[in-house]
């Protein structure tokens, strides 16, 4: 049971400097550099992790970023729109098919003779050219 704080204590600096060190560099609160916070919390345990896990979140709240499962996320009412899932439903691709078909030359049609009818005989019933 005297343990219990060593190995809280342990927790706490192992936590926070897993996640300084996987915060981004933009995002480093109060201007100092990653390595200053990781030196920090290291030379002062307690007070270093406290002093990261504080500044830290205070920082996020005020960017309007929460910290999600697989990392930092935008916070959920800022959320940009979702994309379609399918190219169907992506009006932006439908609109693009067409002016690509506008653009392709299409396939010249083969001339019908003017003498000859639509059943391929010429005006006196004679078979026309083939």
């Amino acid at each position: 049971m005297r343990f219990l704080p060593v190995i809280l204590l342990v927790a706490l600096v192992v936590y926070a400097l897993v996640d300084c060190v996987r915060s981004d560099d933009a995002d480093m609160p109060v201007g100092l550099p990653k390595a200053v916070w990781v030196v920090l919390i290291v030379v002062f345990p307690g007070a270093g992790a406290l002093a990261w896990l504080v500044v830290s979140r205070v920082s996020r709240q005020a960017t309007g970023q929460v910290r999600g499962g697989g990392g930092t996320v935008a916070h959920p009412s800022r959320r940009p729109a979702p994309r379609p899932l399918a190219p169907d439903d992506d009006p932006e691709f439908l609109a693009g098919l067409g002016r690509r078909r506008a653009v392709e030359p299409s396939a010249p049609e083969p001339a019908a003779d003017a003498d000859t009818d639509d059943d391929g005989t010429t005006e006196d019933g004679e078979p026309g050219p083939r």
